[in-house]
């Protein structure tokens, strides 16, 4: 077997959307199944911790960097068959699917544009947006048990799949996604659920007329990866949506209407969730806790157009970067009630 080309040291900062962090003590690039198995086996057998690095567009890295062996996911393959199945490696842009999915007519993935990084991160995230989940359309993940290092190949009942969610990002030290097979749909048709969707597109709009539509959406708030952004430096969404029972919902609605922040409670912005659970909109709620869009704090801050949005404006570090995090999170608090959860994981 040829030797492992394990790097030292190396910067992390780079590989993440965030540019932040300090570098891994261990480093390698796993472009096939056998080096990711051989590299973990090569960490195992030293006693060193190890993490998987894919597109870095929905993590945080240490400004002390990773102290064990980081293995930077590039495992490929696009293959398109008949019927609508879609076999995707775990290193592979996901922009990457979602173009070869619409440009073939297959629908399932066109509100999932512009969404940066890798399609083995989309079933640990349950990536969605626009009201499409990516939940929807997986046949089966190919996983590695990180105990054992054999294969399985789970059915989406398998995964756990919940809002922003999934069995592997709740156990992350477990398993690893090597591959994803999608089902999309041939001819079908596209998925408007969002008003502020609808609202962009012509009756009967195609699966590229619904993709364009997505990818000025999100340009407009700074959501997709654009070099020429001042609020490029992102991880997306910094947090979750909250999920709350409707009483706390409604309390909140009550509250936002007594205070002024909206004519009547049913302006408060909220969205249907599992029964007895209203999702509620976390951009909202931080700036009616006094956050506004472009609000810093020294190199790092909110997104001048996207309340959800913490931004690096180069210079900064992550302590920093959290610091801010958690300021936004006790406001919220204080205000409201409602905790707000960090949806980048940190890379501890």
């Amino acid at each position: 077997m040829t030797a492992l080309a394990i790097q030292r040291e190396v910067p992390l900062a780079p590989l993440t959307t965030l540019e932040l962090g300090g570098p891994a003590k261990h480093f390698i690039r796993a472009e096939d199944e056998q080096t990711l198995v051989a590299a973990l086996r090569w960490a195992a057998e030293r006693e060193l911790r190890s993490t998987i690095l894919a597109g870095g567009s929905n993590v945080i890295v240490p400004d002390r960097g990773y102290d064990g062996l980081v293995i930077h996911m590039k495992i490929g393959g696009l293959d398109f068959y008949e019927g609508g199945a879609v076999q995707v490696g775990a290193g592979v842009p996901w922009e990457a699917v979602v173009d070869g999915a619409v440009s073939r007519g297959w629908a399932g993935l066109e509100c999932l544009t512009g969404i940066p990084g890798s399609t083995g991160a989309t079933p640990i995230q349950n990536v969605g947006a626009y009201g499409q989940e990516v939940a929807e359309v997986i046949e089966h993940v190919r996983v590695l048990h990180r105990d054992t290092l054999s294969f399985d190949t789970w059915k989406p009942e398998e995964c756990g799949f919940s809002y922003r969610g999934s069995r592997f990002k709740r156990d992350p030290d477990r398993f690893v996604v090597c591959a994803v097979c999608f089902a999309l749909r041939p001819g079908g048709p596209g998925t408007v659920r969002y008003a502020e969707l609808e609202n962009a597109l012509p009756p009967g709009a195609s699966l590229t007329e619904i993709r364009r539509a997505v990818l000025e959406l999100r340009r407009r708030k700074s959501m997709v990866l654009d070099p020429n952004d001042p609020n490029r430096r992102s991880a997306g969404s910094f947090f979750l949506n909250p999920v709350v029972p409707v009483a706390v919902a409604d309390r909140i609605a009550e509250q936002a209407a007594r205070e002024g922040l909206v004519a009547r409670p049913a302006d408060c912005p909220r969205f249907a969730a599992e029964p007895g659970l209203v999702k509620l909109a976390a951009g909202w709620l931080i700036e009616k806790a006094g956050i506004a869009k472009g609000t810093r704090r020294g190199a790092v801050g909110v997104s001048s157009n996207h309340a959800l949005c913490l931004v690096h404006h180069g210079g900064g570090t992550t302590a920093e970067l959290l610091a801010f995090a958690e300021e936004i999170q006790a406001r919220v608090e204080a205000r409201f009630g409602v905790i707000l959860e960090r949806e980048p994981q940190f890379l501890a």
